[in-house]
């Protein structure tokens, strides 16, 4: 294989962690390659010239969209038409399937021959399972997260890797780095989302929880981390709350605040996995325009949407979504996790494990199993 461009598309900061790892994993298998496309920072700092902010496509639910449902249409369509410019060997969605599939398919009818490749396997063992035969259509090969996604996906017709959550490979805090963020009080991790719908529905629950908190543990701290496109929101909308967070948006003090925390409280999403990685007993708050709920508990096939309860098989993390997402049932659950922190911590560590802790990196797995579709007959997957 030689000279090798790669268009990739990623629509939030997840996507940007994950495109930015396999990118890495990509430069140190292969000895030229190229990148363009859709990225935020991190892959960025990778080699990605971005066509416009990924913040532009951090949007989620029915509702959130619809008032941008144009502005979304006339970007699917540039970077549609800005991949196939470019004829890459592969197009790579990572996530953001409302945006990516969309992309991919406009790509797949002008070009049939083009692999495509999705990062991050639809969660059809959750809901709406005829997702993975639509994807099928646009999408060739994908590379899982969770070790038991493989069989939905290939059922459906596209070949897929278990690769590893790269959650198993990000830098946990130093003693020193712990060292800043340590004192005598509890510290509280308030994490309300890296979306503006998520983090405006999300941070006045959260300023309600430690007010009672706080009529428990007067000296308690908080530490708020968060990320460009939400951080003015952020700032904006926990500066009343009855104990002033700190706010986080260096790395450093980041991965300080996961492995100082005595607990957190968090919005749903893969940042369960990153407080399980550190050990942080957690409490998931989640709260969304009615319709969107509705119309997701509608479809829903599982019991719990916590990532840590699902991959260890259990359902210690207690969970409050929708209409039960209140200060006065989350309080008490934030307060028994405080005083009772090692009920979660095996399912956090058995979590770890099944993700592929202590193995090759997944940044390098996903970037092999790039490399391997790429190559395999031609790239052509062969559809049922």
């Amino acid at each position: 294989m030689g000279a090798l461009t790669l268009f990739l598309i990623a629509g939030e900061p997840s996507g940007d962690r994950l495109g930015a790892a396999l990118m890495a994993g990509l430069k140190a298998l292969h000895r030229e390659v190229a990148f363009t496309g859709i990225g935020g920072p991190m892959m960025q700092a990778e080699g990605l010239t971005s066509l416009f902010p990924m913040e532009e496509l951090s949007v989620m639910g029915i509702a959130e969209v619809l008032p941008r449902y144009f502005a979304l249409k006339a970007r699917i369509r540039q970077a549609a038409s800005a991949c196939l410019a470019a004829s890459p060997a592969a197009l790579i969605t990572i996530d953001s399937p409302d945006f990516c599939l969309r992309a991919a398919g406009i790509v797949k009818a002008a070009r049939p021959d083009l692999r495509t490749i999705h990062y991050v396997a639809p969660s059809v063992w959750a809901w709406r399972p005829g997702r993975a035969a639509n994807m099928a259509r646009v999408i060739d090969h994908v590379l899982a997260l969770l070790p038991f996604e493989p069989p939905y996906m290939t059922a459906a017709g596209m070949t897929c890797d278990f690769v590893g959550h790269p959650v198993v490979a990000d830098p946990l805090a130093t003693p020193d780095e712990v060292a800043l963020m340590a004192g005598p009080s509890p510290l509280i991790l308030t994490l309300p989302g890296s979306r503006k719908g998520e983090v405006a529905r999300l941070a006045p629950v959260i300023g309600q929880v430690l007010a009672r908190i706080k009529s428990v543990h007067p000296r308690a701290r908080v530490a708020l981390p968060t990320v460009r496109g939400v951080a003015d929101l952020v700032r904006d909308l926990s500066r009343d709350w009855p104990i002033a967070p700190r706010i986080i948006a260096d790395a450093a003090l980041k991965r300080a605040a996961f492995a100082a925390a005595d607990v957190a409280i968090a919005a749903s999403g893969t940042v369960s996995l990153e407080l399980a990685a550190n050990g942080c007993p957690m409490v998931i708050a989640y709260d969304m325009h009615p319709m969107t709920l509705w119309l997701m508990r509608r479809a829903a096939l599982i019991d719990t949407v916590t990532l840590v309860n699902l991959v260890s098989d259990t359902r210690v993390v207690p969970e409050f979504i929708g209409g039960r997402c209140r200060a006065d049932l989350i309080a008490p659950a934030v307060l028994a996790a405080l005083a009772d922190p090692g009920r979660q911590k095996a399912a956090m560590a058995l979590t770890m494990d099944r993700l592929g802790r202590g193995g090759e990196a997944p940044g390098l797995r996903a970037a092999r199993s790039v490399l391997a579709a790429i190559a395999r007959d031609g790239g052509h997957v062969a559809r049922a």
